[in-house]
């Protein structure tokens, strides 16, 4: 399991969070600013989550790591449970 914190830097209800991401045992260096938007078209809600790292270097590093299949699996998990609602 990993650990991690941030802060809200904005909340703008029902269409955009931003918040950085650090880990507990950080495996890049630097903090993550982590913004999520959600835009609805024709009774769907999408929505687009944006990192922006420290670096290209780090990002790269990032885009290298396994991070990409863990976050499509959470969000795949979220979608079946939000389907049963």
């Amino acid at each position: 399991m990993m650990g991690m914190r941030g802060v809200f830097r904005e909340i703008t209800p029902p269409a955009r969070i931003v918040q950085t991401e650090i880990f507990d045992d950080p495996w890049y260096r630097g903090e993550a600013i982590v913004t999520g938007s959600l835009t609805e078209s024709n009774g769907q809600t999408t929505l687009t989550t944006t990192v922006r790292y420290e670096s290209q270097e780090v990002r790269d590093g990032v885009l290298a790591s396994r991070m990409a299949e863990g976050v499509t699996a959470s969000y795949d998990r979220m979608a079946e449970v939000l389907a049963t609602l």
